[in-house]
Parts: C-alpha cells; structure tokens; sequence
C-alpha cells in the first residue's frame, strides 16, 4: 500500500463524499421516526420482560407478597 499524504487524503475524500447519495429530508424523518418507534416498543418489551422475570424469581424463592 503506497502511503499518500495529508493533502492527497483530504482530495480523496471530497471525491468520495461527493460520491454519496445522501437521503432527503422526508427520508431522514421518515427513518428517524422509524428508530424512536422500535427503540420504543423495544424499551416497553425490555421493562415487561424484566418485571415477569423478577416476578417469577420472587415467587421461586418464596419472596412474594402473599395477598
């Protein structure tokens, strides 16, 4: 690999990015939201699956609340 110089480097890179299709604005939103959405529903999934756990791990261990 031949080494290149800062200056070269830098040219090279203005080249590549000049080479990237970008999204739009609505695409960007558009997936944006799509993110919050599934972090989201991940993050309700995560909480209930942890207090089921912890539910049945008190149970197991006689630590529930006898009601």
């Amino acid at each position: 690999m031949s080494k290149t110089g800062p200056i070269q480097y830098l040219k090279e890179v203005k080249q590549e990015t000049k080479k990237v299709a970008w999204p739009s604005r609505k695409e960007t939103i558009a997936s944006t939201i799509a993110v919050f959405i599934m972090v989201t529903l991940a993050s309700i999934f995560l909480f209930l699956s942890d207090q089921v756990l912890a539910w049945l791990v008190s149970l197991f261990l006689g630590l529930g609340v006898n009601s």
